[in-house]
């Protein structure tokens, strides 16, 4: 019965990552869906962009939210006898599960957004205090750059960085989860690099675009 326990942890994260606030958020209260606007992506960002603040900032929470809470739940399917490396395994298994979840959520037609705010709720869960110099970083780079993209890249390539030589992280598998964002941000964001070299990249602006 442990090995279904188990297996329900990691579904029940998937299911909390599908959880689509942008595109809920957008169809529910402007009758938009934010993945036909703007980026495309059904994030955070984007629905600033295409909905305004109001609306961005309800959805940025909640994604952080799910992130923790999935990290968080894991606690309640951990077999008796996991040791504490196997319940960090456990718990990392989890945090990529909510990820998967929000970039391809089964509610939404498994078309998500780039999994950012999301992966700041598992790090607040699994990096307390890394993840919070990650979060200096990339407000510091947005105020001088005004790119999203760009600062959220920075943010990620320092993150394995911070958590391996800031920090001296002993777990083998919370460094490897670190070196692993460092990577995987900048490829889910190669289109914009691509525009970022072109000069072509959209600046970060909380004035909405005309939904219609």
């Amino acid at each position: 019965m442990e090995i279904f326990k188990i297996i329900a942890g990691i579904i029940a994260a998937y299911l909390i990552g599908s959880i689509p606030s942008a595109v809920w958020v957008g169809k529910a209260f402007y009758g938009v869906d934010v993945r036909t606007r703007g980026s495309g992506n059904a994030g955070a960002t984007n629905t600033i962009r295409v909905l305004g603040v109001k609306a961005g900032i309800p959805v940025l929470l909640f994604d952080v939210f799910k992130g923790w809470l999935a990290v968080y739940l894991a606690h309640f399917f951990f077999p008796g006898y996991f040791s504490q490396v196997q319940k960090t395994n456990y718990e990392i298994i989890t945090a990529a599960a909510v990820v998967l979840g929000h970039v391809f959520p089964v509610f939404a037609g498994f078309k998500g957004g780039k999994g950012i705010a999301t992966l700041v709720g598992v790090g607040i869960a699994l990096y307390p205090y890394e993840v919070y110099i990650v979060i200096a970083i990339f407000v510091v780079m947005l105020l001088l750059f005004k790119y999203v993209s760009l600062a959220s890249i920075t943010a990620s390539v320092a993150f394995p960085f911070i958590v391996i030589f800031g920090f001296h992280q002993r777990s083998t598998a919370l460094m490897l989860l670190a070196i692993f964002v460092g990577v995987f941000i900048p490829i889910t964001h190669r289109k914009n690099i691509k525009r970022l070299l072109n000069g072509t990249e959209s600046k970060f602006s909380t004035k909405k675009k005309n939904p219609g």
